[in-house]
């Protein structure tokens, strides 16, 4: 296991890296590992509602960094560029997706699919409401990815890698250059996140954080 010192030193280490050295790049098998800490990640219900879009490509860059003001520093330089997609719809309870991944994915028995859909069904329609319009269902879904981007981007810091998680865009028009691009079907997904990746170029700013006591209420 990880020494104590070393997981401090990698969260200490992180930071919204916003210019990277263009010239390094992440060895394919750190990034493999990044994406890998995304894939296990937990999600509710261990439904996985997310895709990770890869984009190395120059000229879909270019066009996103139009629609991204968040990304002008790290789009041109990041070694690699990360969205991450949520499914919207067939996260319902009764969607096919569901039904796939019980039976597929998770190889739950007949008598526990029928246990979990009518859990999941209660979750969605009376305890988190989920199903009042397809927003709620859809940023229900993205809570999922920030699990996901969170885990990748510690990840990263553990490898000596930086990242920068990246909401700084307009989303219906980085949405429409995803679409033109074809990696977004936006009658199944949205876009939840971007995310850089690299190595830093400049110092790293000192890191502020609250005090633990003031963020951390025990109830004993």
């Amino acid at each position: 296991m990880i020494d104590t010192e070393d997981i401090l030193a990698a969260f200490q280490f992180r930071h919204a890296c916003k210019q990277f050295d263009a010239e390094k790049k992440i060895p394919d098998q750190d990034f493999d590992l990044i994406l890998e800490a995304g894939r296990l990640s937990p999600s509710s219900f261990g439904f996985e509602p997310w895709r990770f879009v890869v984009i190395q490509n120059p000229v879909l860059r270019e066009k996103l960094k139009a629609v991204t003001w968040g990304a002008q520093g790290t789009l041109p330089t990041a070694s690699h560029y990360l969205a991450i997609l949520c499914r919207k719809g067939d996260m319902r309870f009764d969607s096919a997706y569901i039904e796939n991944i019980m039976r597929r994915v998770q190889k739950l028995p007949e008598e526990v699919v029928e246990m979990k859909r009518a859990k999941y069904r209660k979750f969605q329609e009376s305890d988190f409401r989920l199903l009042e319009s397809p927003r709620a269902l859809f940023d229900w879904a993205c809570k999922q990815a920030y699990i996901a981007l969170g885990n990748m981007m510690t990840a990263a810091a553990l490898r000596g890698i930086d990242s920068c998680p990246i909401e700084g865009f307009d989303i219906d028009d980085a949405e429409s250059v995803l679409a033109e691009a074809g990696v977004l079907d936006r009658a199944n997904y949205g876009l939840a996140v971007m995310a850089a990746f690299g190595y830093r170029i400049n110092p790293q700013p000192e890191k502020t954080r609250q005090a633990l006591e003031d963020v951390v209420v025990w109830v004993r």
